[in-house]
């Protein structure tokens, strides 16, 4: 796995987090649990919002 590969897991997972914990945009762990269509739409929230970070970050080191 490429370097950036890694930091955008490891952001995503950060930025995930952040939200599960916040009662505000997660209230309540459906009885799915990760298979539930909220936190699915919560995992590809995360990695949408770690690839622009990302995004970012590089062209502003260019």
């Amino acid at each position: 796995m490429d370097s950036t590969q890694s930091d955008l897991q490891q952001l995503a997972t950060q930025i995930l987090a952040g939200l599960l914990a916040n009662p505000h945009v997660y209230p309540s762990v459906s009885d799915e649990r990760s298979n539930g269509q909220q936190e699915q739409d919560l995992i590809l929230m995360a990695i949408e919002m770690a690839e622009q970070l990302i995004q970012k970050v590089e062209n502003r080191s260019h």
